[in-house]
């Protein structure tokens, strides 16, 4: 049988959103075994402490306050540069005020990835969900006429560690700028510029490249390289306030009367990933 079709919850979206969502850097798979997640965890830890490749260069860049205040004006000329806490002046750990300022960039460029992916896949899964099997033992995916915070509660919890287990190592192959082909983001690495995986990919096995794995965007002009970095931050924030109005409105009845007439009440927890299944206390 078919599975129900909520097409009041993409034309809610539709309005939430108003834009196109730009999804660079996207995680195209999950790994289907633990064997690429323990030889890519083992090949991350490894490349910490590999030294950088011979022969290549990346440019420094470092971003002050002043930085931050022009790159306002250009994403929001109305709203313009907006730091009531004043973090842009801050010094985190000692590090100095443009290693902070690179951390916060690169914090709100992950954020932002992350919740459009959050939202994209709100609404496929509250239409949608995939024929197959999710398990080996034949069990369905979750069905579509569960809000998706219930379907991720239904996920088994052995796959939920899976993908937490590829998460980490996406986050220590950016964090040891894969293997040092790029410097750490608060020592002049481009804000959200993922690191290939060359060195992966050389000594472990073949894996493609998260941004533009085929090399189209190699003759990409300059003027279109920063159009399409300002639209992914205006994009990213957007999603940011879009899938926690669908959060709200599911656990909080009224909290957002745009969505009032499609939230479903959700009993459950959000911000506990493993509700029910595990937990530290």
């Amino acid at each position: 049988s078919q599975p129900k079709v909520r097409y009041p919850r993409i034309s809610a979206a539709l309005e939430l959103s108003r834009d196109s969502f730009c999804l660079n850097n996207k995680i195209k798979s999950i790994p289907p075994t633990m064997k690429t997640v323990i030889l890519a965890s083992l090949a991350a830890s490894a490349a910490a402490f590999a030294p950088p490749q011979i022969g290549r260069s990346v440019a420094a860049i470092s971003e002050s306050k002043a930085d931050l205040e022009s790159l306002a004006s250009g994403l929001n000329p109305t709203l313009k540069f907006y730091d009531p806490l004043n973090l842009s002046e801050q010094d985190f750990w000692g590090k100095g005020n443009e290693a902070t300022i690179g951390w916060l960039r690169q914090s709100e460029i992950k954020h932002g990835r992350i919740a459009m992916f959050a939202f994209v896949g709100y609404i496929v899964q509250s239409n949608f969900v995939f024929p197959w099997a999710q398990t080996l033992d034949g069990a369905p995916h979750p069905s579509a006429d569960l809000v998706p915070e219930a379907q991720w509660d239904a996920v088994p919890a052995g796959a939920k560690w899976q993908i937490f287990a590829v998460i980490s190592m996406l986050e220590l192959w950016d964090e040891c700028g894969g293997g040092g082909a790029f410097p750490h983001y608060t020592k002049g690495r481009q804000p959200g510029k993922y690191p290939p995986f060359t060195l992966f990919r050389d000594n472990v096995h073949f894996v493609l490249d998260l941004y533009d794995p085929f090399g189209f965007n190699k003759n990409m002009s300059e003027a279109t390289k920063e159009r399409r970095l300002k639209a992914e931050l205006n994009n990213g924030r957007l999603a940011q306030l879009s899938i926690f109005a669908f959060l709200c409105a599911d656990k909080i009845p009224g909290s957002v009367p745009l969505l009032n007439d499609i939230a479903i009440p959700y009993s459950g927890d959000p911000m506990v990933p493993f509700e029910g299944q595990f937990s530290y206390f």
